[in-house]
């Protein structure tokens, strides 16, 4: 398969940075393009994130001498990519109105934003879950007159890891009425250089701005269903959100209690039903795919997030801890790693879903 020419906007932040370092050396896409503010715009790539190049591993040779484009300035995209990578960092209107220029003007857009997220004819996909939501594609546009623009979203970092294992669940014929979470989420969710170190160190933040509301909303959209060229969201499930900000780097973690409508599953099926899970990235066998949908872990302290984070390059969804719950039916643990699975390689992930179905 040829090689297809992509670009990042909001290329010099955390997540633009991690889909530079994830694209390399990636068998369908290569980095061609990366544009960010106005600011950055003219320079090289190497000297636009010259002293705060954030990954552990070295830039890639093949974007250093890149020039920074204005991603305000969707002409300068033309003719260096054919598909858009976006963590472009405005308000929420802009960044909508910004990405849909990028639509209209032909580029497939996966989008790592919130912006699009409650747009009814946009996909929100976790790939192993929804994947049939692409299909609102069709209707995107030919309401919106794009003949082969697109955009793409990827829900809010703290719920992959708890989504699909429920979903798994759904998948099997039990129907979920309530599910409460509490999240333990990493300083990198939120962005660099996020919380003070005072804050952070010999403490526990049990407030993230916005977070609750996603973590409630935002898995209906995933779990709904596409009718009439829109997505529904599954209201029959009630989600209660408890989000913490916790002194780890990379890694979010979920306590998570279900309860189920009529008959459920017990333990031990729970944990085959997980353990015989395969989604469509697993069936299409796409690079950025983990080889298991879902790793269950037997260790009475697993997950944990410093162990278990990187799994699968840190793609990997771990589960462990599923026991009875006394309130609820049965309670878990979730953790997946928040700036891969969660960000940068989850929209890439999504992007190859996308290009096997044959949207791009």
């Amino acid at each position: 398969m040829k090689r297809m020419k992509v670009g990042v906007i909001g290329a010099t932040g955390m997540v633009g940075q991690n889909y530079v370092r994830l694209l390399k050396n990636h068998p369908w896409f290569e980095v061609k393009y990366v544009a960010a503010s106005p600011r950055s715009a003219g320079k090289k790539y190497e000297e636009a994130v010259a002293g705060r190049w954030l990954m552990e591993e070295p830039m890639p040779e093949a974007v250093r001498d890149l020039i920074v484009g204005d991603a305000n300035k969707v002409d300068e995209a033309k003719k260096k990519c054919d598909l858009i990578f976006s963590a472009i960092e405005l308000d929420k209107e802009a960044v909508r109105k910004l990405e849909e220029d990028y639509a209209k003007a032909g580029f497939p857009v996966v989008s790592n934003n919130s912006a699009h997220r409650g747009t009814p004819d946009v996909p929100m996909l976790i790939p192993e879950v929804n994947p049939g939501h692409i299909e609102v594609i069709d209707s995107q546009r030919e309401k919106r007159g794009w003949k082969k623009g697109l955009i793409c979203v990827k829900p809010n970092c703290s719920i992959q890891s708890y989504v699909t294992p429920l979903f798994a669940l759904i998948a099997a014929g039990y129907k979920i009425e309530a599910v409460i979470v509490t999240t333990m989420q990493a300083v990198s969710g939120a962005g660099y250089p996020g919380p003070a170190s005072l804050s952070m160190i010999d403490n526990v933040i049990p407030y993230i701005k916005g977070e609750e509301e996603k973590s409630e909303i935002e898995p209906l959209k995933v779990l709904g269903k596409l009718i009439n060229g829109k997505i529904l969201s599954d209201k029959s499930i009630k989600i209660a959100a408890h989000c913490n900000r916790v002194a780890v780097i990379d890694g979010h973690m979920a306590c998570v209690s279900v309860k189920f409508k009529g008959r459920k599953p017990s333990v031990e099926e729970t944990k085959k039903i997980w353990k015989s899970f395969t989604g469509e990235p697993q069936k299409l066998d796409l690079p950025t795919a983990p080889k298991e949908a879902i790793i269950y872990r037997e260790e009475p302290d697993r997950p944990q997030t410093r162990m278990d984070r990187d799994a699968w390059g840190a793609m990997g969804i771990t589960v462990g801890r599923l026991r009875e719950c006394p309130v609820f039916d049965l309670r878990f643990v979730g953790l997946s790693h928040n700036t891969v699975r969660g960000a940068a390689g989850g929209a890439i992930l999504s992007a190859e879903l996308l290009r096997a179905k044959g949207y791009f």
